[in-house]
């Protein structure tokens, strides 16, 4: 249920999965986290306003979602919810973007 961080890139980089899937990485912080520190082309879409509306779910059809946070427990709730209501490939991204910052980007703060 977790994808480390390094597959994540590479994934990001192609915009697809291992399986050729298209990928979405999905934020699951707060917009007050968001603001310090993002990964670019992640959506928002903060726990405390969760369950997502209808059309923000609709955008993740037929994409594999993975999920991130800022050290990786909110998203693993994130994306077993995600399993259960119909995203099964759902994943947690390890380490979260803390763990982003340190190996794949340092030019995103650390908080």
């Amino acid at each position: 249920m977790e994808v480390d961080i390094h597959t994540v890139c590479r994934w990001l980089g192609t915009k697809r999965d291992d399986s050729g899937n298209p990928v979405v990485l999905v934020d699951c912080r707060e917009q007050h986290e968001y603001a310090v520190a993002s990964i670019a082309g992640a959506i928002l879409l903060p726990m405390s306003q969760w369950p997502p509306a209808p059309e923000q779910l609709a955008m993740l059809d037929g994409k594999t979602v993975v999920v991130h946070c800022h050290h990786g427990g909110r998203s693993l709730r994130v994306a077993n919810w995600f399993r259960q209501n119909g995203h099964p490939e759902a994943l947690s991204m390890a380490g979260g973007i803390d763990q982003w910052s340190l190996d794949i980007d340092p030019t995103i703060p650390r908080y």
